[in-house]
């Protein structure tokens, strides 16, 4: 099968509903029914890609269920239970220049206004409020700070982005 050339985590398979192949489906995507938007997905088992395409999709009680093209029978889809949906980055939409996916904000350099090397983003979190950057610090910090949590707040603390020197500039207190 085709390999992706950067593959990007959309989702997670459940368990199987029904007898005909179908699988719950747990979609990572901001509106959830996105998932079924890109094609093919692919699931890596013991390091290999395997293609799938979606052959039908329905909403089932609060969450969604797939079948997949060539699944018909409910012990072959029962193997794909709990692995990972990827899909081909290429798949997904260009953004605007002042938009990002979570994604490319990982191993950025964060650094204050005032020129303090603040760490790299290593995690982003989802809060009610607004989205939280998990910062890991450098290992001679100076505050003694391992990890730091910065609201992912633009204009007022995130200043700048810059994609080519991988780098997040921003309005934060070094000691916090």
């Amino acid at each position: 099968m085709s390999e992706p050339k950067s593959k990007i985590v959309v989702g997670k398979f459940g368990s199987t509903y029904g007898i005909r192949g179908w699988l719950k489906v747990f979609s990572f995507t901001d509106n959830p029914e996105s998932i079924f938007d890109y094609s093919p997905w692919y699931i890596n088992r013991k390091g290999e890609w395997i293609e799938y395409k979606v052959e039908s999709w329905k909403r089932h009680n609060k969450g969604m269920v797939v079948k997949l093209e060539g699944l018909d029978l409910r012990e072959d889809s029962h193997l794909l239970t709990n692995f990972e949906i990827s899909v081909d980055s290429a798949s997904l939409p260009e953004l605007s220049e002042d938009e990002f996916y979570w994604r490319e904000l990982f191993g950025m350099q964060v650094i204050t206004t005032g020129g303090y090397h603040l760490g790299e983003v290593v995690d982003l979190m989802e809060t009610g409020s607004n989205d939280v950057l998990v910062v890991k610090a450098n290992l001679k910090d100076a505050f003694g700070q391992k990890e730091r949590l910065i609201p992912f707040l633009e204009e007022q603390v995130i200043k700048n982005i810059d994609r080519s020197a991988q780098r997040i500039e921003v309005d934060w207190d070094p000691g916090f």
